[in-house]
């Protein structure tokens, strides 16, 4: 047999496979022979049919398996022994005239390798790595908060200023039926909040979205509107009231300090404060770095070019999935999945550009520390270590959180090497300012 590579260009090729009689022969004599005993034609006892009966019978379509035995098994040592970098699978092309009788039989696949390229992770770039604070408002904030959440709810008949208000906004129009608990201070101006006074359970009030709040962006917590949405958004929206309640907040004493933290960790209104701002930084370290993540990789995607095999991988995905797809769906799932598909790329050129692998000891140690965080915010602060590695081998022997660690840790590995690499802008904000320029503004 006869195998070659012929290019089109640097990403997509052709595999032809030449088929002689001796590679096939031996093996279809065999079938043949094993047919003989089985075979039944008209006018013959069963085994007593004549071979070239036989062979006229069954040959051909012996022939075609054997054929497809023998090029299936070439083409995958083939590509195993040049060890090609594939996008997707051999697709192999189709030939309506095909002719079995030929001396040399001739099969052909179309394949998609993954382009040559380099990525400069030291390029110049905008890109900003925030570092965000809890302010002393949104501190005060969370304190009033907390106080709320922990104190007596005592059932009220009519809305008065002050009062916590029960209730679902709706819009047909918009698709709003967000239920949710509000106070009258939520409300930009004061004539908002007025409507509300003196209603009862049952009643409707229907308010405006336009600067109903301080800030467009509350809408999508409150009613749920999606953020590309909220930005003028001028709809009325009804408010139908289910519960009113007053608060008798909680005393800011030990027992509720204990209750929050465990026992001894807060001592006084200042410590509580804080271990607000300590925890709450923490969590917006996290969704910083996210951003820088994210931030990064639009800039690589937009400034790392490289050529596809579009039109190869938009056949290819006709062919793969439980659901076979059109020529005309099979151009909208590429157009959804090249961006990713790039990323891929990127981060694995990234990776190995900088020789960073991860090895199982690293996935334990990644699982291992993600697992104190978990306990940590459920109050187990210091698991010891025979628990947390028991936990860790427990996760680690189910294949799906496998690989969901697996990207986790490698996005880590990511973030530390663009940190250093990418050398982003440093720039101090609050969680309101991080907050608008998460969303573009």
């Amino acid at each position: 047999m006869d195998i070659k590579r012929v290019a089109s260009d640097a990403v997509n090729e052709t595999i032809v496979l030449t088929v002689v009689q001796m590679d096939y022969k031996g093996q279809v004599a065999k079938r043949i022979n094993e047919k003989m005993p089985l075979a039944t034609v008209k006018g013959f006892r069963k085994g007593a049919v004549p071979k070239d009966l036989v062979e006229k019978q069954y040959g051909r379509a012996i022939k075609q398996e054997e054929v497809k035995k023998v090029v299936d098994l070439a083409l995958e040592r083939y590509l195993q022994s040049e060890r090609l970098n594939l996008l997707g699978t051999p697709l192999p092309k189709v030939n309506e005239n095909f002719n079995w009788d030929a001396e040399e039989l001739t099969f052909e696949y179309e394949i998609g390798l993954v382009p040559n390229f380099e990525i400069d992770l030291e390029a110049k770039n905008n890109i900003i790595k925030y570092v965000v604070s809890a302010d002393d408002k949104l501190i005060d904030g969370q304190v009033e908060r907390i106080q709320k959440q922990f104190g007596k709810a005592i059932p009220q008949e009519v809305v008065e200023a002050g009062f916590d208000i029960s209730g679902t906004f709706t819009n047909e129009e918009k698709g709003i039926n967000n239920p949710a608990t509000i106070s009258l201070a939520i409300f930009k101006d004061k004539a908002t909040a007025d409507k509300f006074i003196g209603k009862k359970v049952g009643d409707v009030v229907t308010v405006n979205t336009k600067g109903l709040f301080e800030d467009d962006h509350q809408l999508m917590d409150v009613m749920k509107v999606a953020h590309d949405d909220v930005h003028g958004l001028e709809v009325d929206v009804d408010f139908t009231i289910s519960n009113i309640n007053s608060t008798e907040v909680a005393e800011l004493n030990q027992e509720l300090f204990d209750k929050l933290f465990g026992a001894g960790t807060v001592a006084s209104l200042e410590e509580l404060k804080a271990k607000i701002k300590e925890d709450a930084e923490s969590q917006f370290a996290q969704q910083a770095d996210q951003k820088l993540l994210s931030d990064v990789t639009e800039f690589l995607i937009e400034n790392t070019k490289f050529d596809l095999p579009s039109e190869f991988l938009i056949k290819w995905l006709q062919t793969v999935g439980e659901k076979q797809l059109t020529p005309e769906e099979a151009v909208v799932e590429y157009a959804r999945s090249e961006k990713g598909l790039r990323f891929q790329l990127i981060e694995g050129k990234a990776l190995s550009q900088s020789d960073v692998k991860i090895t199982f000891e690293d996935l334990k140690a990644f699982t291992s520390k993600s697992i104190r965080q978990q306990m940590a915010q459920f109050g187990q602060t210091n698991p010891t270590d025979e628990e947390v590695q028991g936990i860790v081998a427990r996760v680690l022997s189910n294949q799906d959180e496998v690989k969901k660690l697996s990207d986790q840790a490698v996005a880590e590995k990511l973030l530390d090497i663009f940190k250093e690499k990418a050398n982003p802008t440093t720039k101090e904000v609050t969680y309101e300012q991080f907050i608008a320029a998460s969303h573009g503004e």
